[in-house]
């Protein structure tokens, strides 16, 4: 056989995978429970008529007050996307994942604009509601990404949201979006919320810890 056919061959075969209702749905639902993935987030109603909504979540043992830091300061030239920043920046994104809190990047308000790079379109926060939610939509209306905080015992859920767009209704353009956008968003998505998960736990614990580690007389104590 030869190699274009080969080719062929494999594309197909991936395609059928991924477009295959289970691996689909497990592309775009990784880590969240059938309740979050079918439920209404604060910033849905933003983009109504998304082509492709992914729901994905991750538990992270520390309080919303931990992880909001982290959520707030994302982005290109400040603190990054905590995934694999060699990929983001073949695309020009400058991003940088940062280990620590940036104080210069806390104060975040609905209107603000936010980078995507070089090329656009940019990002404004449409929700800002301090560890609860953060909701932010491309300018070009394409595309809303949906941060949602929810306190647990022991810990807090982080839920992420994206609803987008897909430009052109043909089936070429969904077979395309399936094949490559679908898997590709959980590689770079997964990479996100573990180092979500890893700083805000990181972070939860210094908190609790006083002078001799962390103090066994408060419930929520952890070591690193």
């Amino acid at each position: 056989m030869k190699t274009p056919t080969l080719l062929a061959a494999a594309v197909l075969t991936a395609a059928a995978v991924t477009s295959s209702p289970p691996v689909r749905r497990r592309l775009l639902t990784w880590g969240a429970t059938p309740g979050e993935a079918a439920g209404p987030l604060a910033g849905d109603d933003l983009l109504p008529d998304a082509g492709l909504i992914s729901t994905r979540a991750i538990t992270i043992a520390a309080t919303p007050a931990a992880v909001w830091p982290w959520l707030v300061q994302m982005g290109s030239g400040r603190g990054g996307a905590y995934t694999y920043d060699w990929i983001e920046n073949l695309f020009g994104l400058n991003m940088h994942s940062a280990d620590e809190i940036l104080p210069q990047f806390q104060q975040l308000e609905v209107g603000d604009v936010l980078p995507l790079g070089t090329t656009g379109p940019d990002m404004r926060v449409e929700i800002c509601d301090a560890e609860r939610t953060l909701a932010i939509r491309s300018t070009d209306g394409a595309w809303v990404w949906t941060f949602a905080l929810r306190p647990e015992t022991g810990g807090t859920r982080l839920i992420s949201r994206n609803r987008i767009r897909i430009p052109g209704a043909g089936r070429i353009r969904r077979f395309l979006y399936d094949l490559v956008m679908t898997p590709g968003s959980l590689v770079m998505e997964r990479r996100m919320l573990l180092g979500i998960k890893q700083r805000a736990e990181r972070l939860g614990a210094s908190r609790d810890a006083g002078p001799f580690g962390p103090d066994p007389s408060r419930a929520d104590s952890r070591s690193v």
